[in-house]
C-alpha cells in the first residue's frame, strides 16, 4: 500500500530497522560494486592503515539506511533525492556476529508537489555513522 501525501505530517515516524553487517556481506558487496579496497575485507591491511578493524563500504551503509525509506514508501523510484555525509565508519569485527546498522527516520518537511523530506539517523555501536542523511520522496 502506497503512502499518500495527505496521510503524513511533519514528525511522522518511519518504522525503525536494524541491518546486520557481516564480513561475508562486505565481500558480496565488493563483488557487486567492484569496490575491492582491502579495508573492507582484509583485517591485517585495515589495521596497518590505522583503522580499528575492517569497515563497511560507505555506499553499503548509505544503501542500508535508504531501505528504511524505500520500505516505507513501497516504491524505490519514489525517492527523487538522497544524500548523506559519512561521519564514522561501520566497524565489522570477524566474530561471527559482525555489526549492526540501526536506522530511524521521520518526515521533516512537507514540500511542493506531494513531496516530503525524510531525515534519517543511522548508528552503529552507539555512534552516528551518517550525518545529514536526507531523502526527498514523491508521494501520491
Amino acid at each position: 500500500m502506497a503512502v499518500r501525501f495527505d496521510e503524513v505530517q511533519v514528525g511522522t515516524e518511519l518504522p525503525a530497522q536494524s541491518f546486520p553487517v557481516t564480513r561475508a556481506a562486505l565481500v558480496q558487496y565488493a563483488g557487486a560494486s567492484g569496490d575491492f579496497n582491502p579495508i573492507h575485507w582484509n583485517e591485517k591491511f585495515a589495521l596497518e592503515v590505522g583503522l580499528p578493524d575492517v569497515i563497511a563500504h560507505g555506499m553499503f551503509t548509505m544503501a542500508e539506511a535508504a531501505r528504511v525509506v524505500t520500505d516505507w514508501v513501497g516504491d524505490p523510484a519514489a525517492v527523487v533525492e538522497y544524500g548523506v555525509r559519512f561521519t564514522k565508519p561501520v566497524v565489522v569485527p570477524n566474530d561471527g556476529v559482525g555489526a549492526v546498522i540501526e536506522v530511524t527516520g521521520k518526515v521533516a518537511a512537507l514540500l511542493d508537489d506531494n513531496r516530503v523530506r525524510v531525515d534519517l539517523v543511522a548508528t552503529s555501536a552507539g555512534q552516528k555513522v551518517l550525518g545529514m542523511s536526507r531523502a526527498v520522496v514523491q508521494l501520491g
